[in-house]
């Protein structure tokens, strides 16, 4: 099953992921934006590198957090889709 509108997802150029030190958590950081990840998000985004696609993320996924890909596939392609509408992500 495909989610339309995502073959291999990745970091818009001047997007990019960062361990801060202060916070002690990893963000994405963007031009004039900060966003805090959880362990989760960052798991999803740290395979977004346009080689992987949107099933080889969800069944990497799966295989980490022991837990089935149908039921994780949907808040991945929604957190996906969610950085896709605010320009941070190519499909």
């Amino acid at each position: 099953m495909s989610t339309p509108g995502f073959t291999r997802p990745a970091l818009l150029p001047g997007v990019r992921l960062h361990r801060d030190r202060h916070r002690g958590q990893w963000v994405l950081l963007a031009p004039e934006r900060v966003i805090e990840l959880d362990e989760v998000a960052y798991a999803v985004l740290s395979r977004c590198d346009g080689s992987r696609t949107l099933e080889r993320i969800v069944d990497e996924l799966a295989g980490e957090f022991d837990a089935p890909a149908a039921q994780i596939r949907p808040d991945v392609a929604e957190l996906l889709q969610q950085l896709l509408d605010k320009r941070l992500l190519a499909p």
